[in-house]
């Protein structure tokens, strides 16, 4: 007996999407029968995922620190697929760097896209997912979420202020049957961590007890899970994927 599709019917919003993770998630939620929407600002890659996935999918140019663009994006998810259930904030960007070596405009440039595109994501789909009556917010922090890091220091800043937003806004929106959660991936075998230096992969993988990096497939899996009405009675919660790490 195959599968039961778990999203049928349903119309996602992938951000970063062309690769890694938001390329598992687009896979995984377009094989379990949802119309995806592709974001990412890597246009050729995004453009080939999402072909090779077929008429369930459409990819969107898309900078998340832009306001104008979010417009664009749930505009196309409406009229091309005609609303939006489901939005999974995954696009992010990291530079390991301490705070002694961070520069303001770096900084300012790593929450743009880590916390105020996850910001304008939400308040983009609230009113969408309003007249659907009701929809699913994934969003995509981190390990380092849940504590401090001592390279890492805007990205980690960005990720712990999505998780204080994550909350807020599950506690807003539960009204409208929205329900916001949050994955906290640990070292995950992905191009944001394959620019690191191998030492610091090196050590990140010796101190999660599984020794391993995890498989964007199993972050894939956890945001299906979120996404669909088997977590009808998620909201407001960390769910963490790290072999360990935070333990």
């Amino acid at each position: 007996m195959s599968e039961p599709r778990r999203l049928d019917g349903k119309v996602a919003i992938i951000t970063g999407a062309a690769r890694g993770q938001g390329e598992a998630e687009a896979r995984l939620f377009a094989a379990h029968g949802a119309s995806v929407v592709l974001t990412d600002i890597l246009a050729e890659q995004g453009q080939a995922v999402a072909a090779d996935i077929g008429e369930a999918a459409c990819f969107v140019l898309h900078d998340v620190a832009s306001e104008a663009d979010w417009a664009r994006v749930v505009e196309t998810a409406i009229n091309t697929f005609g609303a939006v259930d489901i939005l999974v904030n995954n696009a992010a960007i990291s530079r390991p760097l301490k705070l002694e070596h961070t520069d303001l405009a770096t900084y300012q440039q790593i929450v743009g896209v880590n916390q105020v595109g996850v910001f304008l994501g939400m308040r983009a789909v609230l009113e969408p997912m309003k007249r659907a009556g009701g929809g699913a917010i994934i969003n995509v922090g981190s390990v380092a979420a849940l504590q401090g890091t001592s390279t890492l220091f805007a990205y980690t800043a960005s990720k712990w202020a999505v998780r204080g937003m994550t909350r807020s806004a599950a506690l807003e929106l539960a009204r409208y049957n929205i329900r916001v959660n949050q994955i906290n991936p640990g070292v995950i075998d992905t191009p944001i961590n394959h620019a690191n230096p191998d030492r610091m992969n090196q050590v990140l993988v010796q101190t999660t007890p599984m020794r391993r990096m995890g498989q964007p497939s199993e972050i894939a899996e956890a945001a299906l899970f979120l996404a669909s009405d088997a977590a009808s009675f998620a909201t407001g919660a960390d769910f963490t994927i790290d072999g360990g790490m935070s333990i």
